[in-house]
């Protein structure tokens, strides 16, 4: 694939510790109280910082989450949004959060691919944070806007190749899940497409959906309800197998492209340095939220589902997130993709 780089700008991101409010929500109970002490952890709100758009994907399940999380802590937990530059904006800034458990970030593959694609990045994800657990593994879906011409995968490889230089290929932004899974889909098809950046999945989908661009590959959380509604058309899910949710669509290797292979994980994160005793109050609500029949229920709807439970603890995440930041960095490599 022919050399790009992309020059990122990244958003003014608000304040993790800031006080809920505009695209923030709130789970559970509890007040406000100051203080840090493990044994009566927790004394106050708790923010899960999602470093993409609200609606996305990751906002998604972090939400479906948070609730049950809240309980099972017997606290409250807060929600906040804090865009920019493929999620290193947030990722930065929970790196500078008191080391407390108060501050915790969700992120997706997106942690394993920063390393490779940016060179000052600023933090080093295995030694910056401490790992919670990971929380699920979300199959991907190449769509397009439902008048492409394109019928099936086979056709859709054949139609881009020939139109490669008018085609648009949404994604949210360097570095975004959808952003790793364009490229494998331009590598797997030998082909260079016009990519179109957004700030968030939500919104790249909302033009796909009105006609502003062609095509994108987007997770099965956040493309579920518009291919059952015909608001979009699928071509393949990335997965070895079918998803439930999406029974008739096929799978890349049963369309002809099985080099286009491709799921995307979501882990929880707190600062290196936190207290292990809270580590563990937060790895272990976490399994009880995962484990909850509504998560369960409402992950099954959008193609999804969560982790077992021996994967939702620390250990588990660490050693993924090391392999994938191996495995990324060659991929990353081979597209000759850097972020500045």
């Amino acid at each position: 694939m022919t050399t790009m780089r992309s020059r990122i700008v990244a958003l003014s991101a608000v304040s993790v510790l800031a006080a809920c409010s505009g695209d923030s929500t709130g789970a559970g109970g509890g007040g406000n109280g100051a203080g840090g002490d493990a044994a009566g952890y927790p004394e106050r709100n708790i923010t899960v910082v999602v470093p993409f758009s609200a609606g996305g994907p990751t906002d998604t399940v972090t939400r479906m989450i948070a609730e049950p999380m809240a309980a099972a802590l017997g606290g409250r937990v807060v929600v906040r949004n804090v865009e920019g530059a493929g999620g290193t904006v947030a990722a930065g800034e929970v790196t500078r959060a008191d080391p407390d458990g108060y501050t915790v970030l969700m992120h997706h593959i997106g942690m394993s691919t920063a390393p490779a694609l940016y060179k000052d990045l600023g933090y080093a994800p295995l030694t910056d944070f401490a790992t919670v657990g990971l929380v699920t593994e979300v199959p991907m879906t190449v769509i397009a806007r439902k008048d492409f011409p394109p019928a099936t995968l086979p056709d859709l490889v054949t139609y881009v190749t020939a139109n490669a230089g008018e085609v648009t290929l949404a994604n949210a932004g360097i570095g975004a899940a959808s952003h790793l899974c364009g490229l494998l889909f331009q590598s797997a098809a030998g082909v260079t497409l016009q990519e179109v950046p957004y700030q968030g999945t939500g919104p790249a989908l909302t033009d796909l959906v009105g006609g502003q661009v062609d095509v994108m590959c987007d997770q099965t959380t956040n493309t579920t309800g518009q291919i059952a509604a015909g608001e979009v058309k699928a071509y393949a899910v990335t997965t070895p197998e079918r998803v439930r949710s999406l029974p008739d669509v096929p799978t890349t290797a049963e369309a002809g492209m099985p080099r286009l292979r491709v799921s995307v994980w979501h882990g929880l994160y707190v600062p290196a340095g936190t207290p292990p005793e809270v580590v563990r109050k937060l790895s272990g609500a976490l399994r009880t939220a995962l484990a909850d029949p509504a998560v369960v229920d409402a992950m099954a709807k959008l193609g999804t589902a969560p982790v077992a439970a021996a994967d939702a603890t620390p250990e588990a995440h660490r050693a993924r997130l090391a392999e994938q930041i191996t495995t990324w960095a060659k991929v990353i490599a081979d597209a000759g993709v850097e972020a500045s």
